[in-house]
């Protein structure tokens, strides 16, 4: 079975070839296109991506994640809401490595078959990086007014972060 995982890309290249090579199609200048246009794209959305590293890079060193978890850790009590959860609701809408490294940190902490390990694998599976999204798409395609979609992005990942906790604890 490892042999599939190995010769697999090889030969997707290959038959790619043949095929450009069959329909009579210059395969490497098609190449050189579309790597021109790769690039293109990438220099479009640079800057919003540039921007929103820095920005979550500031916002996780800063300290301000864990001062609105203490801020909040009594409203989410009273709502059931696991109070370790709430660092990686916060930085789940911005940053999919962060709430990654969060994820790990609460697997680690809590256990990965716990309730919080649950909500937490629940949360990030249901949920987008909407900031991370919003600014490489909109970014690439020079949209200007995102505040109704970033309004629903937003609000679908909360409702799946809520409906996370609903069903973890219907189950577990």
């Amino acid at each position: 079975m490892a042999q599939v995982g190995v010769l697999c890309v090889p030969l997707m290249i290959f038959v790619i070839i043949g095929y450009g090579y069959i329909k009579g199609i210059n395969v490497f200048s098609v190449f050189k296109d579309g790597c021109s246009e790769g690039v293109k794209s990438v220099y479009g959305i640079f800057p919003s991506l540039f921007a929103l590293f820095i920005a979550v890079s500031v916002f996780r060193a800063s300290g301000l994640v864990e001062f609105i978890s203490h801020l909040l850790s009594p409203v989410c009590e009273f709502l059931h809401f696991p109070p370790e959860l709430l660092p990686f609701a916060l930085l789940r809408p911005v940053s999919g490595s962060g709430s990654l490294a969060l994820a790990s940190d609460i697997f680690t902490s809590c256990g990965t078959d716990s309730f919080t390990g649950r909500c937490a694998s629940v949360m990030m599976a249901s949920t987008e990086t909407t900031l991370y999204v919003a600014a490489v798409y909109f970014g690439a395609s020079k949209t200007k007014n995102i505040r109704h979609s970033l309004k629903c992005g937003l609000l679908a990942d909360l409702f799946s972060m809520i409906m996370s906790i609903i069903v973890c604890s219907w189950y577990f």
